[in-house]
C-alpha cells in the first residue's frame, strides 16, 4: 500500500473509532422509519435526486413505497435489466463500477502465512481463504478469474447469479463495517476480508464452481437472501463467528436469478474456478448493469 497522506490517515483513524455496527443500525432504522403521507413525495425524490436514481426504472411509482428503505431494494420493471441469452456468456452480478477483474493467483504467486488464493488490483489485495473463510473451497478458486463490482447509493442494489448453477451451501461471516467506497479502499487494507459478507456456493453444469460474494458496508450490515428467507444476516453475531449450511437438495438458479438484496449499499465479489470463465477485458471504473455480458464460458 502507498503512503498515505495526512488526510486519509485522520480518516481513517477515524473511521476505526466509530461504532460502526450502532451507526450501521441507526441509519438503518431510519431508513425503514415510514414516510409520513404529507412529506413521503418530497423525501422520496429528495433521495433520488440527491443520489441521481432512475426513478423510472422502478417497478412501482415513488408513491407505493412506504419508506426509504422499500425505495432503496426496489425492484425494477420487467425488462429494465435483459440478461444476456446466449448460454455461453457470464453476465454482471449487480449494477454498478467495475473496479477490478483478473486471475486470482496461487499460493506460490502471492501466498504468505501460508494462504494461497491472492486477489490483487488497483488498491485492492486479499487472500481468496480469508475472504471465504473456507481454505478448502477457496483452493477451488486458485487460478481462476474474479471481478469487483461496486455498488453506490444510486443503483439498482439486488445482485444476480452471473450464470445458471445450483446453490450447494451459504457462508455468513461476521466483521466490520467499513464503507467500501474508493477513498476508504485505498485507505482501509485487507478491507473485503475485514468487512460482514455473505458467500453463496454454487455449482453450474458449463461453468463450473463459483461464488457470489456479498460484501457489507457501514449503513448496511443486514443483506437479506432470496433463495433462503432463513438468512439473517443482521443479527450481532460476534466477529469470526462464522455460520453455515449446506443444502441436501442444492437450490436451482438460472443466470441473472436473485441472489440476495443489500439494505444500503456495498460490493459484489464473483469468483470462478480456473479454465472455465474467461472474463472481458475492462476498464477499471466502468459502469455496468446486472445481466449484461462480461466474460465468456470456456477456453
Amino acid at each position: 500500500m502507498a503512503a498515505l497522506s495526512l488526510k486519509d490517515r485522520f480518516a481513517r483513524h477515524l473511521w476505526r473509532l466509530t461504532p460502526q455496527r450502532t451507526l450501521s443500525d441507526l441509519i438503518g432504522w431510519w431508513a425503514q422509519v415510514n414516510v409520513p403521507p404529507g412529506l413521503h413525495g418530497l423525501v422520496l425524490k429528495t433521495f433520488a435526486a440527491k443520489y441521481n436514481i432512475d426513478v423510472a426504472e422502478a417497478e412501482f411509482e415513488l408513491g407505493a413505497y412506504p419508506s426509504v428503505n422499500e425505495f432503496f431494494t426496489r425492484k425494477l420493471k420487467v425488462g429494465a435489466r435483459p440478461i444476456d441469452p446466449d448460454p455461453t456468456t457470464v453476465v454482471a452480478p449487480a449494477d454498478g463500477k467495475v473496479v477490478a477483474t483478473g486471475i486470482i493467483g496461487h499460493a506460490a504467486s502471492g501466498g504468505k502465512n501460508g494462504k494461497g488464493g491472492f486477489v490483487e488490483a488497483k488498491n485492492i489485495a486479499f487472500h481468496l481463504d480469508d475472504l471465504l473463510t473456507d481454505a478448502q473451497l477457496a483452493a477451488k478458486f486458485y487460478g481462476g478469474a474474479f471481478a469487483v463490482v461496486y455498488l453506490s447509493p444510486r443503483d439498482y442494489h439486488r445482485v444476480h447469479s452471473p450464470a445458471a448453477g445450483n446453490v450447494v451451501a451459504w457462508h455468513h461471516v461476521p466483521g466490520q463495517l467499513f464503507p467500501v467506497n474508493e477513498a476508504t479502499v485505498r485507505r482501509e487494507p485487507d478491507l473485503f476480508v475485514r468487512n460482514e459478507r455473505f458467500v453463496s456456493v454454487l455449482e453450474g453444469e458449463a461453468v463450473g464452481s463459483f461464488a457470489v460474494v456479498m460484501v457489507a458496508a457501514v449503513g448496511v450490515g443486514h443483506i437479506t437472501c432470496a433463495y433462503d428467507p432463513d438468512v439473517r444476516t443482521h443479527k450481532h453475531a460476534p466477529a469470526g463467528r462464522v455460520s453455515s449450511k449446506v443444502f441436501s437438495s442444492p437450490v436451482r438458479l438460472d443466470k441473472g436469478d436473485e441472489v440476495g438484496i443489500f439494505h444500503l449499499g456495498s460490493t459484489a465479489i464473483i469468483v470462478f474456478e480456473p479454465g472455465r470463465v474467461i472474463l472481458d477485458p475492462s476498464e477499471v471504473a466502468r459502469p455496468i448493469r446486472m445481466g449484461a455480458r462480461v466474460g465468456s464460458i470456456g477456453s
